[in-house]
């Protein structure tokens, strides 16, 4: 039977209609993009051993690298649409979500005291009370920065005690080495570097231990949960390959950072790299911040913390690969 005119372009209509409602595969995706970061070991692996390439090119997905310097530069790449995946510290991704960024953490990459508070060699600050008044680098919005908060907190000095500069870690460093600021909230590798160089630790607190996340958006993980699964699969298998074979891991950072090896084995050293699937025990150190976190303005007013944090976390994908033998 041959429909009439109208009702063979209502059924074309509707046809049009279901086709475009349908979602898209996840084997569509054309790019896949991640950050690697000196503070993230695990990233410098998987991108070395073009294991993610090797896992998308059955796809024909093409694979893309972006240098993240910090939490801060890693989250601005994810937010902003141009990265699908983001190495921050788990602070840094609470922000973030508390602010409104549909932000999800898949994976722990791993555990540490993020920060020590460094002055020179040659510094005549012995303690932080010493640096009532003096120039503090800290990147901000990274975990120094908030390790540094916190560092202040505990030693019953304001922030308003203490002028922060703010640079990134690679700057902070530079400047410390000049001169410009008295004291700077370090961070690996740099932070290593300095104190083989002879920088002196001046505030250390083994109590601050975060962890540190692989995130992604929200959107991504609703629409390619195979492709988020393949991410952490590597991350995993990184992080596997990282403990049993640890010098092997020093030389292979080392010669992607362009750092010596005993900068990056006293990196390694610092990591706990243990506790992969994010849960509970990663989200309540995240908690003893909070506040601080208001009281800076770094969260914005009238947020509901707790509704960020506890939908901080999604360990459906990970934790069979964890969990694997």
């Amino acid at each position: 039977m041959r429909l009439k005119p109208a009702a063979r372009l209502m059924a074309c209509v509707v046809w049009i209609s279901t086709f475009i409602a349908l979602p898209a595969s996840a084997d569509t995706l054309k790019e896949i993009r991640l950050d690697f970061a000196y503070y993230a070991p695990e990233s410098l692996v998987v991108k070395k051993n073009h294991w993610l390439e090797d896992s998308f090119s059955q796809q024909h997905t093409a694979v893309k690298w972006v240098l993240s310097r910090g939490s801060n530069n890693s989250l601005e790449f994810l937010n902003s649409g141009s990265t699908d995946f983001a190495l921050t510290s788990s602070i840094s991704a609470f922000v973030s979500r508390a602010n409104g960024q549909p932000v999800k953490a898949v994976y722990s990459y791993l555990w540490s005291v993020p920060s020590n508070i460094l002055v020179q060699k040659d510094s005549p600050f012995t303690s932080i009370q010493d640096l009532k008044g003096k120039k503090i680098a800290a990147t901000k919005g990274t975990d120094p920065y908030f390790f540094l908060l916190r560092a202040l907190n505990a030693s019953h000095i304001a922030p308003s005690e203490v002028s922060i500069v703010h640079l990134q870690h690679p700057e902070g460093r530079s400047a410390l080495d000049q001169g410009r600021v008295d004291a700077w909230a370090g961070l690996d590798p740099h932070m290593a570097a300095a104190q083989l160089a002879g920088d002196k630790i001046v505030y250390e607190n083994k109590a601050f231990g975060v962890s540190a996340f692989l995130n992604t958006s929200e959107k991504f993980l609703a629409g390619h949960p195979d492709a988020v699964s393949t991410v952490i699969q590597a991350y995993d298998r990184a992080r596997r390959w990282i403990i049993a074979h640890p010098q092997q891991a020093v030389k292979l950072i080392s010669q992607e950072t362009q750092l010596p090896e005993n900068v990056i084995a006293l990196q390694l050293s610092r990591y706990d790299l243990t506790r992969p699937l994010p849960g509970e025990e990663h989200l309540n150190a995240i908690k003893p911040v909070i506040p601080l976190l208001q009281a800076d303005n770094i969260v914005r007013r009238g947020v509901d913390t707790e509704a960020a944090l506890n939908t901080l976390v999604d360990a459906t994908l990970a934790k069979p690969i964890v969990e694997a033998k």
